[in-house]
């Protein structure tokens, strides 16, 4: 008998292969294909009604495509449950269970699954989070960051093969939504968890991912790495979606500090710009804005 044949090693962990997805004769997606590799972070951006939250639904199965292929790991998962893809979601309003603690809550779905975290796995995770006083308190006692910590480690305590976050910091603020973007890239690097992310603002998108995709009335717009979307977009769409946004942010922070008097190095407008793959910091992004990338 010959020996049994392997899958070849791969790094394309997600593949959407010509993805589409129709309500009737409407259609919401269409020729949606992309690879991503394992362990990235991929933001998915785009106006209000663009079939960003319909193509993450697609991937975790809460949708049915109407045509194309959804492949992990050289697996076609097209038409396989939600329950059997192995795919965790954190949703927008967290979904806690308000009658329960923030340690009932991260613990919830070991009730049914007891061997799929051990004692020390979840006791790392909970330190990763920075959890570990805030574990007897009760829902509404915890502050917005705080009750997306717990919704994280709730979903991660699981094992996912692959994270989905439907606009993880939207209701978040100021220093507490860098702290959360910094913790996601933390854990993504850490865990080697290929992660997809819903958000409609470009800075956060380009700040936190590796790369980005761009939707624009159901179609790809363009998918790169943060640094060739602001070095090289692909169309005066992208221009405008991107640069509309991010230029008020500029001029509201040239109002308040000026010209960036006293700036240097990475922070000081005209900076060299960062490697292309890798997310751009809040310095690299306003230096690329000042200099003019777009």
């Amino acid at each position: 008998m010959g020996a049994i044949p392997t899958k070849p090693a791969t790094t394309e962990m997600l593949e959407l292969q010509n993805l589409s997805k129709s309500y009737g004769d409407r259609p919401v997606l269409e020729g949606i294909s992309l690879s991503i590799a394992k362990g990235e972070i991929v933001s998915i951006l785009g106006p209000s009604g663009c079939g960003k939250s319909t193509l993450l639904n697609l991937v975790l199965g809460l949708t049915e495509a109407s045509a194309g292929r959804i492949v992990y790991d050289g697996e076609d998962l097209t038409h396989v449950p939600m329950e059997k893809r192995g795919f965790n979601i954190v949703f927008q309003d967290y979904a806690l269970f308000p009658n329960l603690n923030a340690y009932e809550n991260i613990v919830y779905g070991l009730r049914n699954f007891p061997d799929r975290a051990t004692p020390e796995e979840l006791h790392d995770l909970i330190e990763l989070l920075g959890l570990e006083r805030h574990l007897n308190q009760r829902i509404e006692e915890l502050s917005g960051g705080q009750r997306q910590r717990v919704a994280l480690a709730r979903t991660l305590v699981m094992k996912p093969r692959l994270l989905l976050l439907d606009e993880p910091l939207s209701a978040l603020d100021g220093l507490i939504k860098e702290s959360i973007k910094t913790r996601i890239r933390t854990i993504a690097r850490q865990l080697d968890l290929t992660t997809l992310i819903v958000t409609h603002d470009p800075e956060e998108a380009l700040t936190l991912s590796d790369k980005v995709l761009i939707i624009n009335e159901g179609r790809i717009a363009q998918f790169g790495t943060p640094q060739e979307i602001i070095s090289r977009p692909a169309d005066d769409f992208i221009r405008k979606f991107i640069l509309s946004q991010l230029t008020i942010k500029r001029d509201n922070i040239y109002r308040l500090f000026g010209n960036f008097d006293g700036m240097e190095g990475a922070d000081a407008p005209g900076a060299v710009p960062l490697p292309v793959g890798a997310a751009l910091t809040g310095a690299a992004l306003r230096s690329s804005v000042s200099a003019g990338a777009f």
